[in-house]
């Protein structure tokens, strides 16, 4: 085995639930059961205006919340991508979604993304889900470096970033295409494995 094979077999996303006492993170994926249902909860949250503005999530309907299911399993399967529906821990309804994907494995580079319902916002849930993925991410995977990119316009996943210990980097202009068919200008920001807690 060469070292760049025995490096991306310890850079596998593994499934795992996080438990953070009022919210679990559970993975996402076909057998992720919500109360409700799975499928009508993504259609739901992509239907959010917040969401569908800076974190579009491509489940418009139940067949591409399907699809979307589909995609998580493979990710996880493969290692690659970690994305976790956060959920309440008492009732276990959605909360939200924080999602760590590598974005060069052998690197130890990866970016890590997040949302939240309506509901569960203003309550410090995208906080500590995103800083207890980060530190699952580095410490199970060996994640070396991780990004958060957001638009310039999203002050509160700006504010997420911060108080996680991503510091802002600089701005990629032009980026990203949000949903309103335009591309917007990113601040960057990035935690290091060596950074201090």
């Amino acid at each position: 085995m060469s070292t760049i094979e025995t490096i991306t077999d310890q850079r596998g996303f593994r499934p795992t639930v996080l438990d953070l006492g009022d919210v679990l993170l559970r993975p996402w994926g076909r057998a992720l059961d919500l109360p409700g249902g799975t499928v009508p909860a993504l259609v739901a949250a992509a239907a959010d205006p917040v969401i569908s503005r800076w974190n579009p999530v491509p489940a418009a309907d139940p067949a591409a919340a399907e699809a979307y299911l589909d995609r998580c399993d493979t990710g996880w399967a493969e290692g690659r991508s970690a994305a976790f529906a956060i959920t309440d821990a008492t009732d276990g309804t959605l909360c939200g979604n924080v999602a760590l994907r590598w974005t060069d494995r052998e690197d130890g580079l990866a970016m890590i993304g997040y949302w939240l319902l309506t509901a569960a916002r203003g309550r410090g849930i995208a906080s500590r889900a995103t800083t207890a993925v980060t530190h699952w991410g580095i410490t199970t995977a060996a994640a070396r470096r991780i990004e958060i990119a957001h638009a310039v316009g999203n002050d509160a996943s700006c504010r997420v970033a911060e108080r996680c210990g991503f510091p802002y980097e600089g701005t990629l202009r032009a980026s990203y295409r949000f949903a309103d068919g335009e591309y917007h200008d990113e601040h960057l920001h990035a935690r290091l494995a060596s950074d201090p807690a």
